[in-house]
């Protein structure tokens, strides 16, 4: 069953799995993508300060993989110590990340100074180890949660990032991709926002890291590489009997192309 964290009955937001519980195939959902996109789990990320995987994610907003990881290295080569970067301000930090490419550098300096400001002040220390300390149980997860997102510009979106790959707790973040390809499979209503979307499948998915570990690595790369934004591969689909949108989207593109007979 999923993690649940406790609240007094009078504060209780009612459950979004009883408004829209999951259909019969959901199961079958959770394996075909496992299945297809990742029947061997890569290791979570290797940082030995969950800070690294703080400042890692929020590298990866709004850029490409590639972007982000040289960000990353031009990033820890300039600044072997946090303290550096802490030192060096937010104008130093904006100079580095602006050397090695990418958007939103002076926004994304703004937040890595920001943490790092207010872990000196509140912990005297630029780690986010003692993290690790909380017990790996319901509590001690919300407990894990609660210290993420008090950190300056942490949203809840990054928080469950590093909760599932740096911290090993079986949060569920959601993704763009998962969340189009949600709304596609009608999962979930079309007009939920994103945040609406994770906390349903923090009802509906078993709570166990590693079920919601593959979830999430499957789920990112099912709407990546098959249930693209723009012309989704449907026939190839492991979903595909489960989607009504396949042939809306299948429909449109022999309309595209002109009835067989006169196509070519």
């Amino acid at each position: 069953m999923p993690v649940r964290s406790p609240r007094p009955p009078s504060a209780r937001a009612p459950f979004l799995a009883e408004q829209n519980p999951p259909p019969a195939w959901f199961g079958a959902y959770l394996s075909r993508l496992r299945e297809t996109y990742a029947p061997e789990l890569p290791p979570p990320r290797p940082f030995p300060d969950p800070l690294g995987g703080l400042i890692r994610t929020i590298l990866s907003q709004q850029n490409t993989r590639r972007v982000a990881q040289r960000q990353w290295e031009v990033l820890t080569a300039t600044y072997p110590q946090w303290e550096a970067a802490l030192l060096d301000g937010p104008d130093g930090i904006e100079a580095t990340l602006k050397s090695a490419g990418g958007g939103l550098s002076r926004m994304k300096a703004d937040y890595i100074y920001g943490i790092l400001a207010h872990l000196e002040e509140q912990h005297g220390a630029l780690s986010l180890r003692f993290l690790r300390e909380f017990p790996h149980t319901p509590q001690g997860h919300e407990q894990a949660r609660a210290a993420l997102a008090a950190l300056p510009g942490v949203g809840h979106k990054t928080v469950a990032l590093v909760l599932l790959f740096d911290l090993r707790r079986p949060a569920m973040p959601v993704d763009g991709n998962m969340e189009r390809a949600a709304k596609r499979l009608e999962l979930v209503p079309a007009a939920w926002n994103s945040h609406k979307v994770e906390r349903w499948y923090a009802e509906v998915v078993p709570g166990d890291w590693e079920t919601r570990f593959a979830l999430h690595i499957s789920g990112v790369r099912h709407g990546r590489d098959t249930c693209r934004s723009k012309h989704p591969l449907c026939p190839a689909c492991p979903l595909r009997e489960f989607c009504p949108s396949a042939a809306i989207f299948e429909l449109g593109a022999v309309g595209e192309a002109g009835p067989p007979e006169l196509a070519g």
